[in-house]
C-alpha cells in the first residue's frame, strides 16, 4: 500500500467550523492542531436525526475522532495506525472498511493544510498543501463506531483517496517509483450531498480536486517537530 496522507493540520477554531462548514465541536473539547495517525481531531457527519422534521436539528454534527478507522470488530485502538487511509478502488471489498462504506456511514474531516513528501530532489522534503484561496478543505472520509477496544464507544475515521498519476500537483509527491495518491477533496456545495449519499452514488463523489486550486509549499522543518 501506497502510504498517503499521514499529517494534517486541524481545523479547530470554533468560528472557522461553524463558518465553512456548519458545525460546532461539543463542549469542553481541546484538540491540537497537527493530527497524525491514532490522534484525537475533529469530523463532520450528518445528524441522526437529520430527517425527522424539527428545524432545531442541525443537517450536520462535529464530532471527536481518532484518526485511522478502527472498524466495530477491532480490538485495539492501535488498528487505527494503519488505517488512516482508504483506497476508494477497494474500500467496499476490504475488511477494514467495508461495512463502513456498505452502511453509508460518510464525514468529512475539516483539514487547514496537509503534508506530503516531495521526492523530486531526491530525498523527502516535507511540504505543506492547501486551498490557494484560503479555506480550509473538507476531505471525503468514513467513520465507525468501536466499543470492544475500550470498553467504551470509541469513534474513529479514514480519509479515502483516489490515484493522482497524472494530476499536475499530486503526481510529484512520494517516491518516484510508488503509485502517486491524492485525498479525496471535495467542493462546498458536495458537502451535504456526499453526507447523505447512498452506498451506490458514493463511487461518484471519488474525483480529483483541480490542482490550479491548490498550492504547496515546502516546510522542511515540518518532521523535525516533536509529535
Amino acid at each position: 500500500m501506497t502510504p498517503m496522507c499521514s499529517n494534517y493540520d486541524a481545523v479547530t477554531s470554533t468560528e472557522r467550523l461553524r463558518l465553512h462548514y456548519g458545525v460546532e465541536l461539543p463542549p469542553g473539547v481541546n484538540l491540537r492542531t497537527d493530527v497524525w495517525p491514532t490522534y484525537q481531531a475533529p469530523f463532520v457527519r450528518r445528524h441522526p436525526h437529520a430527517d425527522v422534521g424539527d428545524d432545531a436539528v442541525p443537517a450536520r454534527e462535529a464530532m471527536v475522532g481518532l484518526f485511522g478507522l478502527v472498524p466495530h470488530w477491532a480490538g485495539e485502538v492501535a488498528f487505527g495506525r494503519r488505517t488512516y487511509n482508504a483506497r476508494s478502488e477497494t474500500v467496499a471489498e476490504k475488511p477494514s472498511f467495508r461495512d463502513a462504506w456498505r452502511n453509508g456511514q460518510h464525514c468529512i474531516v475539516p483539514v487547514e493544510r496537509i503534508y506530503e513528501p516531495d521526492w523530486r530532489s531526491g530525498s523527502a522534503v516535507p511540504t505543506r498543501i492547501q486551498r490557494k484561496d484560503g479555506l480550509p478543505m473538507g476531505i471525503a472520509g468514513l467513520w465507525a463506531s468501536n466499543r470492544k477496544a475500550t470498553g467504551e464507544e470509541l469513534l474513529s475515521f479514514t480519509m479515502l483517496t483516489v490515484n493522482a498519476d497524472d494530476h499536475e500537483l499530486f503526481k510529484h509527491f512520494h517516491k518516484p517509483q510508488d503509485e502517486k495518491r491524492m485525498v479525496v477533496i471535495l467542493h462546498e456545495h458536495q458537502y451535504d450531498e456526499w453526507l447523505s449519499a447512498p452506498p451506490e452514488k458514493s463511487k461518484e463523489f471519488m474525483r480529483q480536486y483541480p490542482a490550479h486550486l491548490l498550492i504547496s509549499t515546502p516546510d522542511p522543518d515540518r518532521g523535525k517537530r516533536k509529535r
